[in-house]
C-alpha cells in the first residue's frame, strides 16, 4: 500500500473527487487500485479512505439505496450499481418540516445586504417553486424569520467584493494586539476553517493577511479595484496557520504541563528536555502574538528567542500581576472598612479573581 498523502485535501476537493470517483468505478467493475489511484491523482491510502466513505452514500438510507462498494485492497467491487440507475431513484418529497427549513433559510439568504442582485432573483424564483411544490406545508414558514448576525453581512460583502474585484476598507480587532485598526485590502478568497476568514493582501502591511470575520467591527466596499499580487494560494484543510520559511523563528521552552503547545503550534522541531518539557522551533509571521500563548503558559513555559520577545513577555507578566496586587489590596481594604463599621459581620471573601460567583 502506497504511504499517506503527499499534500491534503480539503472537503469541497475530496467531495467532488469522490462524486467523480462514482461515475468511474461504475463503467469499471474490478478495476485496480493502483490504477484508479494513478488516475485521479492522488495516493492509495486516498482511494481506501474515499472507499471508507462512499458506502454511507446513496438515495436514500432504506436496504439496496446505499452504495455497496468495497475492496480487497487490489481491486474495487460495486455490487449493487443499479441503485443509482434513473429507473431506481424516486421523486424528490420534501417533508413538512424539510420545507419549512428550506423556505425560511432562502429567505433569510435573500435579504442579506451585499448579495448580487442576479443570485436574490435566482433565489427568490427558486423559493417561490418550493411554495409551490410545499401547498399547506409552506404556511408556517411565512411565520418564521431568520436574523444573520453582522458576519453574515460582512460574509456578503466580501464575496461581492471578490466578484466584482474590488478594494475593501475594514476596521478589524486583532485579540493578539488587542486593539483595532483600519485597512484597506484586496480579497482573494473566503476560507472557512472552524470560522470564516477572508484571505487577502493587505495594504497596510504590504503582505498576504487572513482575517475571521466575526472580528470585523466595520466594511465598505471600495470604487478601487482589488489588485492583490500574484501568489500561490496556500492549502489551507489541515490548519488555518502555515507559517512560511522567511518567517521570524521563534523559540519556546515548555514544562511537562506545556507540551501541548507541540500539538497546536505548527513547529519546525521539539526536542525533548531532561524534565520531560520540549524545547520547540517555530515561526510565525507576527511574533508578537505569542505573547498571550506565554502569559497562559504561566509556569509551565517561556520564551527563549528572540530575546526582545521574551523581554516583552516578561514585561507583560509583571504588568498583569501589578494589576493582580492592586485588586487584591483594593479588596483587601473594602474588606477591612467593612469590618471596622460592622466589626462582628462574618463575611466569605473570596482568595481570587476566579474563586468568587461569575
Amino acid at each position: 500500500m502506497a504511504g499517506k498523502p503527499v499534500r491534503p485535501v480539503n472537503a469541497i476537493d475530496q467531495t467532488r473527487r469522490m462524486l467523480s470517483l462514482v461515475t468511474y468505478l461504475k463503467e469499471r467493475p474490478g478495476a485496480r487500485v493502483e490504477d484508479v489511484a494513478r488516475a485521479f491523482g492522488i495516493s492509495e491510502d486516498e482511494l481506501v479512505s474515499d472507499l471508507d466513505v462512499l458506502p454511507m452514500c446513496g438515495t436514500s438510507f432504506r436496504g439496496g439505496d446505499l452504495l455497496d462498494i468495497d475492496t480487497d485492497g487490489e481491486r474495487i467491487w460495486w455490487h449493487n450499481p443499479a441503485a443509482l440507475a434513473a429507473e431506481a431513484a424516486e421523486p424528490l418529497r420534501l417533508a413538512a418540516d424539510e420545507a419549512t427549513a428550506l423556505l425560511v433559510a432562502a429567505r433569510a439568504v435573500s435579504t442579506l445586504p451585499g448579495l448580487r442582485e442576479s443570485d436574490r432573483q435566482a433565489l427568490l424564483r427558486a423559493t417561490a417553486k418550493v411554495e409551490t411544490a410545499a401547498g399547506e406545508a409552506a404556511g408556517a414558514s411565512s411565520r418564521l424569520s431568520v436574523t444573520f448576525e453582522s458576519e453574515g453581512g460582512v460574509f456578503a460583502d466580501v464575496d461581492r467584493a471578490i466578484a466584482e474585484r474590488r478594494r475593501l476598507w475594514i476596521r478589524y480587532y486583532s485579540p493578539a494586539r488587542d486593539e483595532v485598526t483600519e485597512r484597506e485590502i484586496d480579497p482573494i478568497r473566503l476560507v472557512s476553517v472552524g470560522h470564516t476568514y477572508v484571505e487577502a493582501w493587505c495594504r497596510r502591511s504590504e503582505a498576504r493577511r487572513t482575517f475571521r470575520l466575526d472580528r470585523v467591527a466595520e466594511i465598505k466596499i471600495l470604487d478601487e479595484p482589488s489588485a492583490p499580487p500574484e501568489i500561490e494560494l496556500r492549502d489551507l484543510s489541515e490548519a488555518l496557520v502555515q507559517p512560511a520559511a522567511e518567517d521570524p523563528e521563534v523559540v519556546v521552552e515548555v514544562g511537562p504541563g506545556g507540551r501541548w503547545v507541540a500539538e497546536y503550534y505548527p513547529h519546525d522541531s521539539a526536542d525533548e528536555l531532561p524534565d520531560g518539557g520540549l524545547r520547540i522551533t517555530l515561526r510565525t509571521p507576527d511574533p508578537a502574538s505569542l505573547r498571550r500563548l506565554a502569559l497562559r503558559l504561566g509556569r509551565d513555559g517561556r520564551i527563549v528567542s528572540p530575546p526582545e520577545l521574551a523581554d516583552s513577555a516578561r514585561h507583560a507578566a509583571r504588568e498583569a500581576l501589578a494589576a493582580y496586587d492592586g485588586i487584591q489590596a483594593a479588596r483587601t481594604t473594602r474588606v477591612a472598612e467593612a469590618d471596622a463599621q460592622e466589626p462582628h459581620a462574618v463575611r466569605a471573601v473570596p482568595d481570587g479573581p476566579g474563586d468568587g460567583p461569575e
